[in-house]
């Protein structure tokens, strides 16, 4: 492994790594966007910071949680695009098991565990008889969603227990929870990948899968895991947004993994694998969550949110080429 490490390009080893910046150029890049955007706010529409600021960062807390999963199945050279399927399923399961009377912190593993099955079944697909990622999470984006439509009708989850919304605390010590139990989740993971051998694996398999092996990493495994680890985490992301709110709703998650996908890509994560950091992730879903309400403090017409957040992921995705290009 050693041998192998010192030979990958700016992730492993310190040989033929490029300088700081060259490597982290898409990360800086977005965090001078998005301080500028928030000195832009600063500047015209200081009331921005008075609530509205600590409220787009607590809705965009499940965004952040899944953009973790996410990170990882890219790093892989892997896309997963039922996460929103996913997402509905683990929160309207969250919803009807506390309506059983069960405690929270088992309605959260519960949800948890549900997340993980339902990414394993990708995984199996994926990994164990290698099925192309997009074509085997489309099917089951289907799958899940048709399956959740089928069985709820379109009927929301009602009625919850007082302890489910906010996990039984008041409003802000909740909005706190969820905040803080995302970053905690991304900064857990952040320490994974950069200090744990199983971290650099993922970086491996993404790099040269068939250098990996050589190396002594099993693909598939590391493939397997990492799909079961998306699962799991979005079941948690689904479980803080719904305890947001006073039902859940069959239909959540709509169009939710485009957001995820676009959050990471911006971050700095290449679409062909290997390169990428979690920081970037959190740096990505800052800036295209804050987007929208800055436009409405800006007074800007609504309509221009996903023409930005398009021109944004485009300007990311044809840096990689270039990047790719330059290499």
């Amino acid at each position: 492994m050693t041998s192998f490490a010192s030979a990958m390009p700016g992730e492993f080893g310190r040989t033929r790594a490029p300088g700081f910046l060259s490597r982290h150029l898409r990360e800086i890049s977005v965090a001078i966007a998005y301080a500028l955007l928030l000195a832009s706010l600063a500047l015209r529409q200081a009331g921005f910071f008075q609530g509205q600021f600590f409220a787009t960062w607590v809705s965009a807390a499940p965004v952040l949680v899944a953009a973790t999963g996410m990170t990882l199945v890219i790093l892989a050279r892997h896309i997963d695009i039922s996460i929103g399927s996913q997402f509905a399923v683990c929160a309207v399961l969250s919803g009807l098991l506390a309506k059983t009377g069960l405690p929270m912190p088992a309605v959260v593993i519960a949800t948890v565990l549900v997340g993980a099955i339902l990414g394993a079944i990708n995984g199996v697909f994926v990994a164990g008889m290698g099925l192309p990622s997009i074509v085997v999470t489309l099917a089951t984006l289907v799958i899940y969603r048709e399956s959740l439509r089928w069985a709820r009708q379109g009927q929301f989850v009602r009625d919850l227990p007082a302890g489910y919304q906010w996990f039984g605390l008041s409003q802000h010590a909740g909005q706190w929870a969820v905040l803080l139990g995302a970053l905690l989740v991304l900064g857990a993971f952040a320490w994974g990948m950069r200090w744990l051998a199983a971290g650099r694996a993922v970086y491996a398999v993404g790099s040269d899968r068939e250098a990996a092996r050589l190396a002594g990493i099993r693909p598939a495994r590391v493939v397997f895991v990492v799909f079961v680890l998306m699962g799991a985490l979005v079941g948690l992301a689904a479980m803080l947004n719904a305890v947001r709110f006073a039902d859940v709703d069959p239909n959540v998650g709509t169009g939710w993994e485009l957001q995820v996908i676009a959050a990471v890509v911006v971050g700095g994560a290449a679409i062909s694998g290997g390169r990428g950091t979690l920081v970037g992730s959190l740096i990505g879903v800052a800036l295209l969550a804050t987007i929208g309400p800055a436009l409405v403090f800006l007074k800007v017409p609504s309509q221009w949110e996903k023409a930005i957040q398009g021109a944004i992921i485009l300007v990311a995705v044809a840096s990689d080429g270039l990047h790719r290009r330059a290499r």
